[in-house]
């Protein structure tokens, strides 16, 4: 099928006409009816709503933190729980400078990796403390030396084992350092554009103070948010309430239960030749445990007996 072309000069006389009004086009309002405002804030609320429990997390956290940094620094430590914020994984770096510790890690069976971050002026004074200093830190700021990059990772492994802690309550996890990093332009775990949940600790001590942060790719928690969320949990709490309730109600509920003696193969020729006073040899002797069925299903093992001049069965094992 053929397609007409505008020329040139009917181009410029259908934008003349559209200028004047002589040609109606659809206006702004009626544009915008059909089109869905997409906030990007109200967005990232939605996801922290989907990840709530993680405030009790990062709260049992905060006070495992406490205890381990004031017993390892041998000073009396505070540390406090700011908040959760989403960011995109570029903008989170970007805060930061050199040297700065940087520490991954990875949080099996969650697949992907997360970080801890310790600012430098945090870094140098928990190192002063280590060595019997007040904390004080240092007036210039300079690049970590190898002996205090291993410091950092000892450090790391006594805080990173208190978060394995803090998250048994929600999904256990098993945390694994791979590496440290003290520059952020060498920090290639994720893209700019990557979804992050950084977590914001404040650490205060007697001489010193600096934050600390948790950051986790919010794809690493997409697979356990059902445990995240305190509406699923409440959901499921519902569900276990309806299920005991239905439990009890079952036990009011009346069952059939049946015991076999014992059983014969007998052909049919046999059967219709049966006549008073002729025996069926059955499997089972005197002594040999009957079946117990409950609605046809076998259930257990008995022993046939009397009780109060009424035959009965003594359950001697449960089949599984």
């Amino acid at each position: 099928m053929s397609e007409k072309v505008l020329s040139q000069d009917e181009i410029e006389a259908l934008f003349s006409a559209m200028s004047e009004g002589q040609i109606e086009s659809d206006d702004e309002e009626a544009v915008s009816k059909d089109v869905t405002p997409y906030d990007l804030a109200s967005q990232k609320i939605r996801w922290l709503e989907n990840f709530d429990l993680l405030d009790e997390v990062h709260d049992k956290f905060a006070g495992l933190l406490k205890s381990v940094l004031s017993a390892k620094l041998r000073n009396s430590v505070e540390a406090d729980y700011i908040s959760t914020e989403i960011h995109k994984f570029g903008d989170f770096i970007k805060d930061f400078g050199k040297p700065t510790a940087f520490v991954i890690f990875n949080m099996e069976p969650l697949s992907g990796s997360a970080m801890l971050v310790m600012t430098d002026n945090l870094v140098f004074s928990m190192i002063d403390c280590l060595f019997g200093g007040s904390g004080t830190g240092l007036e210039q700021t300079r690049d970590f030396t190898l002996i205090e990059q291993r410091i950092i990772r000892k450090i790391s492994v006594d805080i990173l084992n208190n978060l394995e802690r803090a998250w048994e309550a929600v999904h256990a996890i098993r945390i694994l350092i791979r590496k440290t990093e003290t520059n952020p332009d060498f920090l290639r775990i994720h893209t700019p554009d990557d979804l992050v949940m950084s977590a914001g600790f404040s650490v205060i001590g007697n001489e010193f103070s600096g934050n600390m942060y948790v950051c986790i790719p919010y794809l690493m928690l997409e697979p356990v948010k059902h445990r995240l969320s305190s509406a699923s949990i409440q959901k499921s709490e519902a569900g276990l309430k309806q299920n005991e309730h239905l439990k009890e109600l079952l036990k009011g509920s009346f069952v059939s239960v049946s015991v076999e003696l014992g059983r014969s193969d007998v052909k049919i020729g046999d059967v219709l030749n049966l006549k008073t006073g002729d025996v069926i040899w059955l499997n089972n002797g005197p002594s040999d445990p009957v079946s117990v069925l409950v609605e046809k299903r076998l259930k257990f093992q008995g022993v046939p007996g009397v009780v109060k001049d009424k035959r009965a069965v003594r359950i001697s094992s449960v089949v599984l």
